[in-house]
C-alpha cells in the first residue's frame, strides 16, 4: 500500500471520527445532516471508514466499565508515556481510542442485546418507552419485538400499527422489519401500518427510508414529512402520495379521520379498536369512498355513525356485525 493511500485512508478515518462526535451533538442542525449524507455518498470508502470507526467506538463504549475496573486494579506507578497516552485518550482521540479498545478488550465480554416483545389487544393502545429515549405508541392488535444493539436498533413488526418517535443516534440506525420491507431511520417521527400483506409508512418529521428487507435488490425510497408510501407483500409496485400525518395518527386521540378513502380501509381500522368484528357482505362495497370523523367510544354508536357516512345497513352476525349495501340510505 502506498504512503499516499495510507494518508488518504487516515484522513477518512479522522473525518469519520469527527462525524461521530458531531452527530451526537444535541444541537445538530438539518444542514449538518445533509452535509453528512453528502460526505457518505461522495465516495464508497467514506461509508466504509465510518462503519469501521463506529464499530470500534461502540465497542469502546460498551467496554468502558471493564476497562475502568482494569485500570483501577493496575499498579499505581505508571510510565510517563502511558500517562501521556491516557491523557490524550481522554482529550478526545476518538478513532484511536476505539482502536485501542478493540485491541485490548476480548469480544467475548460483549453480551448479546436482549429482545423485548410487546403486544396490544383489540382496542388497546400502549406507549413503550425504550432505553435509548425513543417511544413507540402501539395501536390495537399490534405485535412488535425490539432489540437495542451496539450497532443498530432493530424492531420486527409482524402485524399492527405504531407511531415511532425515534431518538436521534447516527451511530445506531433504527430499523423496522415489516413484511418484505425494512424501514430505516436515525431520528424522526412516523407511522407504520402493517396489516396482512399491506404496508404503509407516513412521515411526520425527519427522513425515512423504505427498502427491500434482508439485503434484497430493489429501489430505496426516501420519504420526507407529509409523504406516505403504500405497498404490498411481494408486489414490486409502490404508491407514493401526500398525506396528513395528524390524520393518519388520529387513532392516538380516540378518533379516526377519513377523507375520501375506501370504506374497506375504515372498516379495517375499526376492527383494530373493537373485539366484535365488522365484515362487508359485498366486496365491492369496500371501494365506496367515505369522508368524516369517527369517534371511537361505543361500538354500537360507531356503527350508527357509519351509516351516516356510507349507504350501508348493519346486521348482527355470528362474528359481530355485517354491513350490507343499502341504496335507500342517504349518507
Amino acid at each position: 500500500m502506498s504512503e499516499a493511500w495510507i494518508k488518504v485512508d487516515d484522513s477518512r478515518l479522522a473525518s469519520a471520527a469527527d462525524w461521530i462526535v458531531r452527530l451526537q451533538s444535541a444541537d445538530l442542525s438539518d444542514a449538518e445532516v445533509v452535509e453528512f449524507d453528502a460526505w457518505l455518498e461522495a465516495h464508497p470508502a467514506n461509508a466504509a471508514a465510518y462503519d469501521r470507526t463506529l464499530s470500534v467506538t461502540l465497542e469502546l463504549q460498551d467496554a468502558a466499565s471493564v476497562l475502568s475496573e482494569g485500570l483501577a486494579e493496575a499498579p499505581v506507578r505508571r510510565s510517563p508515556s502511558l500517562t501521556a497516552r491516557r491523557g490524550w485518550l481522554v482529550a478526545g482521540g476518538l478513532a484511536a481510542a476505539a482502536a485501542v479498545a478493540l485491541a485490548v478488550t476480548p469480544l467475548g465480554l460483549f453480551a448479546p442485546a436482549a429482545i423485548q416483545s410487546f403486544a396490544t389487544a383489540k382496542g388497546e393502545h400502549r406507549t413503550v418507552n425504550l432505553a435509548d429515549g425513543s417511544t413507540i405508541e402501539l395501536n390495537g392488535g399490534s405485535r412488535i419485538s425490539v432489540t437495542l444493539g451496539r450497532h443498530e436498533r432493530h424492531v420486527t413488526m409482524p402485524q399492527g400499527e405504531a407511531v415511532f418517535d425515534v431518538a436521534a443516534d447516527k451511530a445506531r440506525p433504527f430499523l423496522i422489519d415489516a413484511g418484505d420491507r425494512t424501514v430505516r431511520v436515525v431520528g424522526t417521527r412516523f407511522d407504520v401500518r402493517h396489516r396482512g400483506d399491506e404496508l404503509s409508512v407516513t412521515v411526520e418529521r425527519g427522513v425515512v427510508e423504505v427498502r427491500p428487507s434482508g439485503g434484497a435488490a430493489g429501489k430505496v425510497f426516501r420519504l420526507h414529512p407529509g409523504q406516505r408510501l403504500d405497498t404490498a407483500q411481494g408486489a414490486p409496485a409502490v404508491q407514493l402520495s401526500a398525506a396528513d400525518p395528524l390524520q393518519v395518527e388520529s387513532w392516538r386521540t380516540g378518533r379516526l379521520i377519513f377523507r375520501d378513502e375506501p370504506l374497506g380501509d375504515l372498516v379495517a381500522d375499526l376492527n383494530q379498536q373493537f373485539a366484535s368484528q365488522i365484515t362487508l357482505a359485498d366486496p365491492a362495497l369496500a371501494q365506496t369512498r367515505v369522508s368524516g370523523v369517527m369517534v371511537l367510544d361505543d361500538q354500537a354508536a360507531v356503527i350508527r355513525r357509519l351509516a351516516l357516512l356510507a349507504p350501508v345497513k348493519a346486521l348482527p352476525s355470528v362474528n359481530g356485525v355485517l354491513l350490507r349495501s343499502d341504496p335507500a340510505a342517504k349518507p
